[in-house]
């Protein structure tokens, strides 16, 4: 099979088929090419993702990561961020391997065939050349034979002619027998030209186009076998980052694997264990006894200068005892008496362990300069051993002020895990501060606690129990004369009051305010004699008019 000699009067369509094949590899290269830049945008698009997701560096979601389930996400990103420069790879290899390589081989492709064609023209042209040779010599024998015959006619003719003098017949003779001569020297010549044209058109057809031909088909089947080789290469560059692409996803999955709940949810009670004990039980109050009786646990004991207990849920004065009001809204105190035992005592070792570790950077500083300054005493010329004294002073006194620091939220530290409510022991707060004076007074009452949901608890001495005639609470009780309204309000939004104390309104609703926000954002306001409660301060638009109605 050659085209030389299957194929030998195609030239015309073996040059249009090659250009096709250099036309598919072409196109094949810009296929690879498109594909490399697709991995690049898809590593580029995942790497984005990977960080999008990230937790940011000394932020709240920081602090999330502490979850086994967090962490496993957290390996997740980074995980996937290894595989999006598996794919960076695949375009880096694929673009190495496959679009330079068959660039620079089209390139040599190109030159190779037109140099191939450029022979074929040439050969085409000289048998083209042979031909017109031919044509001309024979067309030159075929006239001068009709020349010569004409002039014999015309001599014979002379000669038969009684009238024509013998000058002008033998002229004629001469002009016979000249054309005669021109015909036999064409004749000559038309025999040469037609047997060199021969052989030229034999080593054209046999010789010359079949191994032009036999080189453009060598051509063309190297170019299918290395487009194959391309092909081969392109799976083989995908293949080879499969088990990093494996070990990737093996990587999720074992952090998925490792995913603790127990531990999780042991975590949440790190988190936000107040270190509170639950309350007691609430005693039978037996109204039908005109008899002191005992303030439960979770009563409310508020003495008045008289001794009489004074029980009112709303009023300037009284503390507010909804379980979502937040007390303290001011600045944090530094000892964190803000905040339940459990969460205070990990504040404080929070601020042990930093103020530790500040020591510790200070100490290496020291002990830096230190040996600084030895190697200046023992060299001179290197620098001035008295320029470090200033330095090494400063860090000395920082080094005292962090331990003093240190010292003091460690005595804070004590007192706390010397406090931890155990039931049954007496535990009392008051603004940040323990009252360890003994028992309350008849003018003493007891102190509001802070539990982690923002409800409030009352703690008492189990040595001395506030004792108050029933009849007394009873009046004070029932004799609790609603809060006066102090103005209106407007809601601008639906509120839905789902925990105790609150009150739920819709937008629009008009309602009394019977307690301005006192800067913890509620209010408190009132529907009816029955109905009333606190709302967000940023839900409702508050009318203020000293003049307004009791409701």
């Amino acid at each position: 099979m050659s085209w030389g000699t299957e194929l030998w009067d195609q030239f015309d369509n073996l040059e249009k088929h090659t250009q096709w094949g250099i036309d598919i590899l072409e196109k094949y290269i810009k296929f690879v090419k498109e594909r490399t830049e697709i991995e690049l945008s898809y590593a580029k698009q995942l790497r984005n993702l990977s960080k999008k997701y990230q937790p940011k560096k000394n932020s709240k979601e920081e602090e999330e990561y502490k979850y086994t389930s967090c962490r496993a996400f957290l390996s997740t990103l980074n995980e996937m961020n290894d595989y999006a420069g598996q794919h960076e790879v695949i375009s880096e290899n694929m673009t190495a391997q496959i679009t330079v390589d068959l660039a620079r081989y089209v390139q040599e492709l190109k030159q190779e065939r037109k140099s191939n064609f450029h022979d074929g023209r040439k050969a085409q042209q000289h048998i083209e050349t042979c031909w017109k040779q031919l044509e001309s010599s024979k067309r030159r024998f075929e006239r001068d034979c009709k020349e010569a015959d004409r002039a014999q006619q015309y001599f014979e003719k002379m000669d038969a002619d009684i009238n024509v003098t013998k000058a002008d017949v033998e002229k004629a003779r001469q002009q016979a027998q000249i054309r005669h001569q021109m015909a036999e020297d064409s004749k000559a010549d038309y025999s040469s030209i037609l047997q060199k044209f021969n052989q030229e058109q034999h080593e054209y057809y046999h010789t010359h186009i079949p191994s032009i031909f036999q080189k453009i088909q060598e051509m063309e089947e190297r170019r299918i076998v290395r487009i194959g080789e391309s092909m081969k290469t392109y799976a083989e560059v995908d293949r080879q980052v499969i088990p990093i692409i494996g070990k990737c996803l093996d990587g999720i999955v074992k952090a998925a694997e490792a995913i603790d709940q127990k531990n999780d949810s042991q975590l949440v009670i790190e988190a936000y264990k107040s270190g509170f004990e639950p309350p007691g039980d609430i005693e039978f109050e037996d109204y039908t006894q005109p008899l002191k009786r005992t303030v439960s646990d979770n009563s409310l004991s508020n003495s008045r200068g008289d001794g009489k207990p004074e029980l009112k849920f709303g009023g300037k004065s009284k503390g507010k005892l909804w379980p979502f009001i937040k007390k303290n809204k001011g600045a944090t105190p530094e000892d964190f008496s803000n905040l339940p035992p459990e969460q205070r005592r990990k504040k404080l070792q929070q601020k042990v362990d930093e103020l530790n570790k500040e020591m510790q950077k200070e100490a290496d500083q020291r002990d830096a300069i230190t040996k600084m300054k030895d190697v200046y005493l023992k060299n001179p010329q290197m620098g001035d051993p008295a320029s470090l004294d200033h330095k090494l002073t400063e860090v000395s006194q920082n080094i005292d002020k962090l331990r003093l620091e240190a010292q003091k939220f460690e005595a804070w530290l004590a007192e706390v895990e010397g406090r931890l409510p155990v039931r049954g022991e007496q535990t009392r707060r008051q603004s940040g501060m323990y009252d360890g004076q003994g028992g309350p007074t008849g003018n003493s009452c007891a102190q509001d606690r802070e539990s982690p949901d923002g409800s409030y608890t009352e703690e008492r001495s189990q040595e001395n129990e506030v004792k108050v005639l029933a009849a007394d609470f009873d009046d004070e009780f029932d004799d609790e004369e609603p809060l006066p309204a102090i103005g209106t309000c407007k809601a601008l939004y639906t509120f839905e009051g789902q925990n105790e104390g609150t009150i739920s309104v819709l937008e629009g609703e008009i309602l009394y305010v019977i307690e301005e926000d006192k800067g913890d954002g509620w209010t408190r306001i009132r529907r009816n004699e029955d109905e009333e409660g606190y709302v967000p301060t940023s839900y409702v638009e508050v009318y203020l008019d000293k003049n307004a109605k009791d409701s």
